[in-house]
């Protein structure tokens, strides 16, 4: 396979997003696919409980929320052309049958966030005016905004953007309706006869449902649940505190107004507890506390179970040395993802034990999996590795074999072997890396990605930073794992977390080594790549190896630790870093760089701020060991992205990316002058 048709193999693909399932018989998958003109990614549904998967959805617009009623029933958020010819303003909310079409269930100016439905009692999050009380003040207040042409947001809290979109000028709130409600006549109306097509085209029937909102704490809703029974929700909210402008709070909140709201969790300083799941007979949830990462303390997660009654607190699987995301299987028995040695796994136990045992994964196996929901006697989830795209199964609870559903998205062939890399670190910890390699004999050019985080692992496909263009076009692609990974137990964070430019690094340059080592990689021609954590890292490694690298590649990267900090949507960061920053920022080496750098940043950035890329950028140009040379020319390159954010998201951007890094390293590593894309003008 050519390069060019690897990268458009990859970004023209089907990619699968998500599962739902009503519990019993049937699964529902979100994908998304190129729109007809081949240049933005909408999302659609199909229904994979059969032999193969069925889209039950149309249009140009994607999906947004969905669930899933028992009854079969799919309750999903999408804008619809109106009688008028034009889209909608805002997402409405629809219902489709098994059989039949989709019918506007209500509308909300500002769309819908988030979509629960328990008990035929339905829960929503959605965006609210800061001065309307009920869904009616909301419509107005908002349509009075949108005509006076107003964009201005004041805030009173942090953080004022999130990602790469700003918050506000609303509140995210809670909202309820009692399907009950819809009017005998709904189903219908709903489904007109019983050859109906199922795909979805809406109908022009009035809105059937109204809302009513919950009263919710003051602060920023980050999360909720809802217990099976539907007679009260978990709400998680930050708010600002002496010592930490985000801790978080937990309130049990009752769906109906009969008893009044409690607070569970308090506000802490240096941690917060984060909703996992409801058991199913309502009386205790899952809790992660994660222990903030500051100068003095690592970043740890560990699970509790939260009794509703009592309000005690007690460990799960207190033994176990891995981040679980888990859900009830039953009121005593967690079934939980972890990430696992470069690989994932899926661990099953009761509450009470003292640690769980692995129902499938590990050793032996490649797949990493995400978004268990309980089936029956299994679990669906996605399941991916490095050199398979994500895919839907079902986990047998008691015998773990796995079982592939119909997938709508598209299988893309394998570019070459995947191998594994192991090595010692400074301190004799041991550590690996997966090694992707072209096909035939070599030897090699190589290029390290380091992953971002800083907390993962390269255990799973990307579509951002895939493998298969660079194996593709000749290059051998090394994916390590070093300190602060995860899947390697809490020493691996502890190794690193203190300084982000030490182990990390140095177990990196440990793999390098131990790969171009071997007779089928090239020692004279490698590169470091990286986003993010990653990004921090290749600026620092451009700093510290002189020449031991062709040339670097940054994207979305952290260069002033300090101004950093202070600019990011993450609270966190500047407290964390204030002691490491005088040591370990990239910034204070600017004058050891030698390479060529191509540094990429997004614009809409706000997890790290444009002017990070922008710091760095000046520095290279007057800064580093080699700036603009006697014509007022550099090796240096910027690729910037005005409307992208932390990453690189629509269909022609990310072409360009990968052609541009593509063509960087083919300049540097390999000699060759290659051409930029002409779509960059």
């Amino acid at each position: 396979m050519t390069t060019d048709d690897a990268v458009n193999t990859l970004l023209d693909a089907r990619r699968l997003q998500g599962l739902l399932t009503d519990r019993s018989d049937r699964v529902i998958a979100r994908y998304s696919s190129l729109d007809a003109e081949g240049s933005s990614y909408i999302t659609h549904l199909a229904d994979i409980s059969g032999e193969s998967p069925r889209r039950i959805t149309r249009g140009h617009q994607s999906i947004g929320p969905a669930a899933l009623s028992d009854s079969g029933t799919i309750l999903f958020a999408a804008k619809r052309t109106g009688t008028d010819g034009k889209d909608s303003e805002s997402p409405s909310l629809w219902a489709l049958p098994r059989t039949g079409e989709a019918r506007k269930l209500a509308d909300h100016e500002g769309g819908f966030s988030r979509i629960e439905l328990e008990a035929e009692t339905l829960v929503v999050q959605v965006p609210v005016h800061t001065w309307a009380e009920n869904e009616d003040e909301h419509q107005t207040l908002s349509r009075e905004r949108r005509e006076a042409k107003v964009s201005g947001i004041l805030h009173s809290g942090f953080p004022i953007r999130r990602w790469d979109h700003d918050l506000g000028p609303g509140r995210e709130t809670l909202a309820v309706a009692d399907l009950r409600t819809i009017p005998d006549d709904f189903d219908e109306e709903l489904v007109p006869n019983s050859s109906s097509s199922g795909e979805g085209s809406p109908t022009a029937e009035p809105a059937a449902l109204n809302f009513r909102h919950l009263w919710l704490p003051p602060g920023r809703l980050v999360d909720w649940a809802v217990d099976e029974a539907a007679h009260f929700v978990l709400v998680q909210v930050e708010k600002p505190i002496p010592g930490q402008l985000e801790a978080s709070e937990i309130w049990q909140i009752d769906l109906h107004g009969h008893i009044a709201a409690r607070r569970l969790i308090d506000a802490a300083a240096d941690h917060a507890y984060g909703i996992d799941a409801i058991s199913p007979d309502g009386t205790r949830a899952l809790l992660t506390r994660e222990q903030f990462w500051t100068s003095t303390q690592n970043l740890s997660a560990t699970l509790e179970v939260l009794d509703l009654e009592s309000g005690s607190l007690s460990p799960v699987w207190p033994d176990a040395d891995h981040w679980f995301d888990p859900i009830w299987a039953d009121d005593s028995t967690i079934v939980a993802a972890a990430d696992d040695h470069g690989r994932g796994s899926v661990f099953i136990g009761d509450v009470n034990d003292d640690q769980p045992r692995r129902l499938v994964g590990g050793a032996g196996q490649k797949y990493a999996f995400s978004g268990l929901q309980l089936q029956g006697l299994s679990v669906v989830a996605t399941a991916s590795a490095i050199d398979v795209a994500p895919l839907p199964i079902a986990i047998d609870l008691v015998s773990g074999q796995i079982s592939e559903l119909a997938n709508p998205a598209t299988v893309i062939d394998e570019y070459g072997p995947l191998a594994e890399v192991a090595a010692e670190g400074d301190d004799g910890t041991a550590v690996r890396a997966w090694l992707a390699l072209p096909d035939g004999e070599g030897p090699f050019p190589l290029v390290v990605f380091a992953h971002g985080g800083p907390w993962g692992s390269w255990n799973s496909w990307t579509y951002r930073w895939n493998p298969g263009p660079f194996t593709a076009a000749g290059y051998a692609v090394l994916l390590p794992d070093p300190a602060i990974s995860t899947g390697y137990g809490q020493s691996m964070i502890d190794r690193g977390q203190q300084e982000l430019g030490g182990a990390p690094f140095t177990d990196i340059l440990a793999l390098a080594d131990a790969a171009v080592a071997r007779p089928d990689i090239d020692a004279e021609a490698t590169a470091l790549a990286g986003g993010s954590y990653g990004g921090y890292m290749a600026n620092w490694v451009a700093g510290h190896t002189s020449e031991r690298f062709n040339c670097i590649v940054t994207h979305a990267s952290l260069w002033n630790t300090t101004s950093m900090g202070r600019t990011t949507d993450n609270a966190s960061w500047d407290v964390a870093m204030r002691k490491q920053s005088g040591t370990y920022s990239p910034h204070l080496f600017a004058d050891r760089i030698e390479v060529p750098m191509l540094v990429i940043h997004g614009d809409k950035d706000y997890r790290v701020p444009i002017g990070q890329g922008q710091e760095l950028w000046y520095d290279l140009l007057s800064r580093s060991k080699t700036p603009l040379d006697e014509n007022g020319l550099t090796q240096h390159r910027f690729l910037y992205f005005p409307d992208e954010g932390h990453w690189v998201a629509g269909r022609g951007n990310a072409e360009v990316w990968y052609r541009t890094v593509l063509a960087f390293l083919d300049k540097h590593v390999l000699g060759i002058d290659a051409e930029r894309a002409r779509t960059l003008g």
